[in-house]
């Protein structure tokens, strides 16, 4: 019989089901070494967990996430809540001696995010972050390229993730409150593109300058606690229409951008924007090299545009590579044949995969963020909030 562990989920909501699917899934798709058993979802009573945990294949429910943790049953306690919920069950899970996966950012605050690191590292357990845009085959296979040397020295990176869902006819929800997000785009957004590029081009960055952070919309409407907002746009716009006339001070930013110097003295720019008109869910990078460049854009996740500099001038150009071959693109192989595109959640279910390689010794596909790796990710978003705030350049080493 193979191997298993007991997967206790922390909350629900949107990122529940994608990781719901994603356990659901990673047995049917790939061969695991140890296979995950979707045990306990754990949500607060009023919002029903027996609902969640029966549509999504939960063989039980919990409103006590203390216990939870802490029971012998449970093998993964894999955290899903609003950031400023993610430190509190993720040291005790790991007090219990309890491998850990949580969503990112990894905390709502910098503080938070240290005592996870440090748990971890007394603890000597393995520790894992969703960044799950590494998991897109096209950027998985963009890591390949960069690390076989294809780009030569990196020399600049420029990364933006757009998205305009948060017009101002959307209400008042957890996000845009710094008490429970920590952050508004910047967390949200620039830690996926920050933590992209390291893992990506393999560079540190050194220095943050040129920071801007601004808050677009100060105020929305509150909702009145019986409304339901789902996650796509027209419902938040619906449920916006349907609050009352009660408004509250959005204390999270709308927008941050900010430029950076790395350690091998490459040069790049982020944005992040929530109100970026025309922007579903643009997530882009660009790295160029001294052989060549490649660019990525998740609205176009099956896509990778590669320019090899070093074929003759009148023959050089961007090449758009469709990331589906199973022989040559990470992951592709374990869901369609060749040329059928896969979508946002295949992410999600590879990662499942590689977080039971690694429960099982292996090495995973492509590197897996650890607790510590999120944790220096959130230390650039520290720096670059330090920098819009003073007015100054700020030296990574600044930021503990």
């Amino acid at each position: 019989m193979s191997k298993t562990v007991n997967v206790a989920l922390i909350g629900q909501g949107f990122m529940g089901r994608s990781h719901s699917n994603a356990w659901c899934q990673v047995n049917k798709f790939f061969t695991p070494p140890i296979k995950p058993v979707m045990h306990t979802v754990y949500g607060m009573a009023q919002e029903k967990p027996e609902i969640f945990a029966q549509r999504w294949g939960w063989q039980h429910t919990s409103t006590d996430w203390q216990a939870l943790v802490a029971s012998e049953e449970i093998g993964l306690v894999d955290i899903v809540t609003p950031n400023f919920m993610h430190m509190p069950p993720a040291v005790a899970a790991l007090e219990a001696g309890k491998p850990v996966a949580c969503e990112k950012p990894i905390a709502g605050t910098l503080a938070d995010a240290r005592k996870m690191v440090e748990m971890a590292e007394a603890k000597k357990l393995p520790t894992f972050v969703w960044f799950n845009y590494r998991r897109c085959p096209a950027v998985a296979f963009a890591h390949k390229l960069v690390t076989s040397g294809e780009l030569g020295r990196i020399l600049h990176i420029r990364a933006r993730y757009l998205q305009d869902w948060a017009g101002e006819n959307v209400p008042m929800a957890w996000r845009f409150k710094k008490e429970l997000a920590g952050s508004g785009a910047h967390g949200d957004l620039n830690a996926h593109i920050v933590d992209i590029t390291r893992f990506v081009a393999g560079v540190e960055i050194d220095e943050i300058c040129g920071a801007i952070c601004e808050t677009l919309i100060k105020q929305r409407k509150v909702m009145d606690d019986s409304l339901g907002a789902g996650i796509s746009q027209d419902e938040l716009i619906k449920a916006g229409a349907n609050a009352g006339d009660k408004y509250e001070e959005v204390t999270v930013d709308d927008t941050v951008s900010f430029l950076v110097k790395f350690n091998n003295g490459a040069v790049g720019s982020y944005e992040a924007a929530r109100q970026a008109t025309g922007h579903q869910n643009g997530n882009f990078f660009e790295i160029n090299g001294t052989k060549g460049s490649l660019r990525f854009n998740f609205e176009r996740m099956n896509e990778l545009e590669y320019y090899d500099a070093r074929l003759p001038r009148p023959v050089q150009g961007w090449t758009n590579i469709l990331c589906t071959n199973a022989a040559s693109h990470p992951y592709v192989g374990n869901f369609w044949p060749d040329g059928h595109l896969i979508g946002y959640e295949h992410a999600f279910t590879s990662m499942a995969y590689d977080i039971t390689k690694v429960l099982a010794g292996e090495e995973p596909t492509v590197p897996l963020p650890s607790f510590y790796d999120a944790y220096q990710t959130q230390r650039v978003l520290e720096a670059a909030l330090v920098s819009a705030s003073e007015r100054r350049f700020v030296k990574m080493d600044e930021i503990k």
